[in-house]
Order: C-alpha cells, then sequence, then structure tokens
C-alpha cells in the first residue's frame, strides 16, 4: 500500500478554499492555477510548483485547461515513509518554487505513468519528491515576500505606473498581459518579478485597488452600493459584499451605517 496519494487533474474554475491534515505537493504540466496560501498568492505553472504543508489554509482557482499533479502526504507514518527526513524539510513552511526544465520533464513523463500505472503511484510519488527536494536542498525557493535583494524585481517594475494604470481601469477587466507590457516585460516573467516584489500576485493586488477605492466610496459618498460594485470592477453587488467583507470583516451596507 502506497503512503502517498499521487494524482493527475485538471483543476477547474471554480473557487475553492480549504485546508487539510495532510501535506500537499502542487505540479503542473501545463495550464495555470491562481493560488493563495494564508493570504500569499503565486501562479502555478510548468514553471513554478507548490508545497503546501498540512493545516495551512489556502485558496484555488484553476484555468480550466491545466493538467496537474496533485500529491497528498499523510501525516500518519511519515516516519516509515522513503526519505522521511527530506520529506519533512521540504514542507517545513508553505513554498513556491522554480520549477527547472529536467524537473518538468519528469513531471510530464510522470503524469502519463499516474493515469495509465494507479498501482505505481508510491514509487512515483517518491521519485518526484526525491527530485524536487534534490533541486531545493540548496534553498532556492522564493525569499520572504518584501525582501529585495541586488537585482531584484523591486528595479524591474515602475509600481507607481501599475498603480496609476490599474486605479484608472478599476471598471474593466485588467489583465496582467496589460501590466506587462507596461514595465515591457513578458506576462511569465512579470508575474514573477511582481510577486517577489510586493508579496502579492497581480490579480491579488488588482483585487486590493478594487476594495480598497470600494471602501472610500462606501465611507464618504452615498452612492448606491450596486454602483459602487460598477465602478470598481464587479458584475454584481452580491460577488462585491462577499469580497468586501472577506477583506472588511463587514459587509458594505454595514460601514455605510458605521455599525463595525
Amino acid at each position: 500500500m502506497s503512503f502517498f496519494n499521487l494524482r493527475a487533474c485538471t483543476l477547474v474554475q471554480d473557487y475553492v478554499s480549504h485546508e487539510h491534515p495532510y501535506h500537499q505537493l502542487i505540479l503542473a504540466t501545463s495550464g495555470t492555477t491562481e493560488l493563495s496560501i494564508e493570504g500569499r498568492g503565486e501562479r502555478i505553472t510548468r514553471e513554478r510548483g507548490c508545497l503546501i504543508p498540512s493545516t495551512y489554509h489556502h485558496d484555488y482557482t484553476g484555468d480550466g485547461r491545466n493538467r496537474t499533479l496533485v500529491l497528498d502526504v499523510p501525516l500518519v507514518n511519515l516516519g516509515l515513509t522513503p526519505y522521511a527526513d527530506e520529506v519533512s524539510r521540504l514542507f517545513e513552511r508553505p513554498s513556491f518554487f522554480a520549477v527547472p526544465p529536467e524537473l518538468h520533464q519528469l513531471a510530464q513523463e510522470m503524469m502519463q505513468q499516474v493515469e495509465n500505472r494507479p498501482a505505481l503511484q508510491g514509487e512515483i510519488a517518491t521519485l518526484i519528491l526525491k527530485a524536487i527536494y534534490l533541486n531545493l536542498h540548496d534553498d532556492r525557493l522564493l525569499p520572504a515576500p518584501g525582501a529585495v535583494r541586488q537585482g531584484s524585481p523591486r528595479e524591474r517594475l515602475d509600481l507607481k505606473c501599475i498603480e496609476r494604470h490599474v486605479d484608472a481601469h478599476l471598471h474593466q477587466t485588467i489583465h496582467v498581459e496589460d501590466l506587462a507590457s507596461l514595465c515591457a516585460l513578458s506576462p511569465g516573467h512579470f508575474h514573477v518579478c511582481f510577486r517577489e516584489a510586493t508579496g502579492l500576485t497581480p490579480r491579488a493586488y488588482v483585487q486590493q485597488r478594487r476594495l480598497l477605492h470600494a471602501e472610500a466610496l462606501v465611507r464618504h459618498t452615498q452612492l448606491p452600493l450596486g454602483r459602487i460594485a460598477i465602478q470598481v470592477g464587479f458584475h454584481d453587488q452580491g460577488s462585491f459584499s462577499r469580497a468586501y467583507r472577506r477583506v472588511f470583516s463587514a459587509t458594505p451596507s454595514a460601514h455605510r451605517r458605521g455599525v463595525i
């Protein structure tokens, strides 16, 4: 019997928010998934993977076109698993990591094996974990959010320009491609640089700007809440109220009444 639960799947576009009592590895071979751990987010692609320790709250939304390897590592009998010390070290903290070409190639090859030979999932899972450990044992994980080093992404981004553009287009759909073009970067490179520079994904940053602007309108104007929702880029008042409450722990109407 395998110590691990390894599966190949497509993460759909539905918003999922949860936590679980086991470690989890997310490794994509194609497509994208927006994933956030305790409010710190990243885009999972063939070039970016994720390690989620047990009990850490996380949420995600796939693009519906991705192919993703999801590996669950139960804590029960973890000490009996192959490379137990290496596995424990991998999941010491939440981590987004770079997927080098050789690891991506391995993931592609193993994807087909997982689908065609489920009886081998334990051996495949062990191989993948060992490969990731060998790639990351020299601590080539992303630095802590906000950390700035020589040649850091902050030097490649005009954050004031990005802020002005986002604030001027809050009522519209804002694409990562549009923001990347402001910095003369590819969307993928921009996403990684922006995440390292700000600690937020571009999508989370845009949502933050929408809600900060919405809060000001709720508190200091008498505009109907439905109109405010449209002005800051929400399609309906219901989704606006839910997002507002998640951030400010109160509904827009409660904030307007001063009931907080």
